[in-house]
């Protein structure tokens, strides 16, 4: 039997009663705390996590709640995020902590509010912000109604499904974690020469830099078509499509400008530059795959001027040192770390891809199992 054969048994014929979400859980803000009673990392003294409005802030010496919740964030760009907590905590006037009714499971509450997208409801304003009051009208589909046991039942049933594909995209992000680990540490190791051990060099007496060229706006389009088939990149990365590219083949291209200056990307094929990038190409000493990884490494943000826009000078970037190996060695290191790149950071392969996948099937499970018809408003209407 397929999943949404076993999911239109389990749902067939069950009524559903649409109630207001105040009328099936508790809803009340947190308690203020002083910010100097929130300690950064847990002790014997400060055990208990405190959760503001987008997630933990600290520790805490006393718990507020205990057991079973859910915390919806109500302050800020992303009140409405939905969080379970489990145990003893402290929650603050940022976060609405949620208690159902013995009749609503905690799990199926956190998969049902997660899907309402709760951050729709903020008001419109410099901090935007969640009223309980506004939460508490939103009304949400109970199955079973007259039929307790059978309600949490179904609401168990559709729990389970779910959290078997949220603990699958929870491994898979830990197991991310654990490679990024792994890839930091061999490119630490691969990537650091003691000084006698090869020959050091400038960037600029082995690699040509150059800021890119300056186009207008309005040439940029949005989208790619058959007249502007070409990307074109500013300092941050892809800005759109162009006509015309001033380069072509492998390159590096180094963000200029910004509070991101100093990202590092490869580009291959033809692509238009900005003046907000600085174009990096091989004298043919250096393996351009290596550069990529050596200068990730060097962290070059560390370089920017300090001022409101912040800024990377190309002068400045052709004065630093670098090991140069040969270029056989350059290419085995860069081979070993592009495996381990694309395992951690390709959103087409590897992990991040996988991922991806994972989260698009619980999402098109969770519609598929809370999606009610609600058919009191579909009269109304």
């Amino acid at each position: 039997m397929s999943d949404v054969s076993f999911i239109e048994r389990l749902l067939d014929g069950v009524e559903v009663e649409w109630r207001p979400l105040g009328d099936v859980v508790n809803m009340r803000a947190g308690q203020h705390i002083s910010a100097s009673n929130i300690m950064d990392e847990a002790s014997k003294e400060h055990p208990y996590p405190c959760f503001g409005g987008n997630g933990i802030r600290g520790f805490v010496a006393k718990n507020s709640h205990d057991g079973k919740h859910l915390l919806i964030g109500r302050q800020g760009a992303l009140c409405g995020n939905v969080q379970r907590t489990q145990g003893k905590f402290y929650a603050t006037e940022h976060a609405v902590v949620v208690t159902p009714s013995d009749g609503i499971n905690v799990d199926w509450a956190f998969h049902l509010l997660t899907l309402m997208n709760l951050n729709q409801y903020a008001s419109k304003s410099a901090q935007p912000g969640l009223a309980v009051g506004i939460i508490q009208s939103l009304e949400i589909p109970i199955p079973c109604p007259n039929n307790p046991q059978k309600s949490l039942e179904i609401q168990a049933e559709i729990v389970r499904i779910l959290d078997a594909f949220t603990a699958m995209t929870a491994e898979l992000t830990a197991e991310l974690n654990l490679r990024k680990q792994q890839y930091n540490y061999y490119r630490d190791q691969l990537l650091s020469f003691e000084e006698g051990e090869v020959e050091w060099k400038t960037l600029g007496d082995v690699l040509h830099m150059r800021a890119g060229q300056h186009i207008s706006a309005s040439k940029i389009m949005s989208n790619a078509s058959d007249e502007h088939s070409y990307p074109c990149f500013g300092g941050n990365g892809i800005r759109g499509f162009v006509e015309s590219k001033s380069h072509d083949g492998d390159h590096l291209l180094i963000g200029r400008q910004g509070a991101l200056c100093g990202n590092v990307q490869r580009m291959k094929g033809q692509f238009y530059a900005t003046e907000h990038a600085v174009v990096v190409t091989s004298s043919g000493e250096i393996d351009i795959d290596w550069a990529f990884h050596m200068l990730t490494v060097m962290n070059l943000n560390q370089y920017a001027s300090q001022s409101a826009q912040p800024g990377l000078a190309v002068g400045k970037l052709q004065g630093l040192t670098i090991p140069v190996p040969s270029l056989a060695e350059q290419k085995r290191i860069a081979n070993i770390l592009d495996k381990f790149d694309a395992l951690t950071n390709s959103i087409t392969e590897g992990l991040p891809r996988e991922i991806e996948l994972r989260q698009k099937q619980y999402e098109y499970y969770r519609d598929l199992l809370l999606s009610f018809r609600n058919s009191v408003a579909e009269e109304i209407a």
